[in-house]
């Protein structure tokens, strides 16, 4: 990438270093949430003058950040490839995977820890359970926040959680609800025959880092299993 992308008149210069990464970032994030779109709506999304989002999608394509298939632009392989090779703490990491196994066995649950990643929340290790034929979530799986309950957790208790923009209906109250109780629940929203309870994982310092998710069948007694994961996300967070 060049040292300078030039000026744009209405919205003031895109200069070298710090305001061309955030720039090249700001696109690769607008393809990441579209998944495919073409230059005018890219331009719209990431707020960048038509012309400096040309130039930078042009640059990143030549390096294989993105990629270009008649006139529309994709997160490229090479991005792909940097973030198989992303990996979360290694004290977390080390912390969660026995812990996880034994409550896998213990509930027959499909259990896992999410981290809060660009306001998506992210996998970091999981362990399948009874429910893996409706619920196959593995490690880098990613989602966006609102949608699952490790995610509203993250929400709920990390200040950078609390700074994200919350989507239309979502509910506030339900947030509150979560830091007073120390758990969330999904009751069939994502997956009709499917529930979810987390709870968050906290360091040494009090500040939440992650959150433990149990996936259980519909019939699974929520309030049994809201006990058991929040008594095992107290011991992971003794653990670090």
């Amino acid at each position: 990438m060049t040292g300078s992308v030039g000026a744009d008149s209405a919205n003031g210069p895109v200069t070298a270093g710090r305001g061309v990464l955030e720039g090249a970032f700001t696109l690769l994030d607008v393809l990441e949430r579209t998944g495919e779109a073409g230059l005018t709506r890219v331009a719209a999304e990431s707020g960048l003058p038509k012309a400096t989002a040309y130039r930078l999608l042009e640059q990143l394509t030549d390096l294989g950040a993105v990629e270009k298939s008649g006139g529309r632009y994709r997160v490229g392989e090479r991005v792909h490839r940097l973030a198989g090779a992303w990996r979360a703490s290694p004290a977390l990491r080390q912390a969660v995977q026995r812990p996880l196994r034994r409550f896998a066995r213990m509930t027959g649950a499909t259990v896992g820890v999410c981290v809060l990643s660009h306001g998506h929340t992210m996998v970091i290790d999981a362990v399948a359970g009874e429910m893996r034929h409706l619920a196959p979530i593995v490690p880098g799986t990613s989602s966006p926040c609102w949608t699952t309950a490790a995610g509203r957790v993250l929400l709920a208790c990390t200040p950078a959680g609390r700074s994200l923009a919350l989507p239309p209906g979502s509910g506030r109250r339900e947030l509150a609800d979560i830091r007073d109780t120390g758990v969330a629940y999904d009751r069939g929203e994502l997956m009709p025959l499917v529930r979810c309870v987390a709870a968050p994982l906290h360091d040494a310092a009090g500040e939440t880092v992650a959150a433990l998710y149990a996936l259980v069948g519909a019939s699974h007694p929520l309030p049994r299993l809201a006990d058991t994961t929040a008594r095992v996300a107290g011991a992971i967070s003794t653990s670090l």
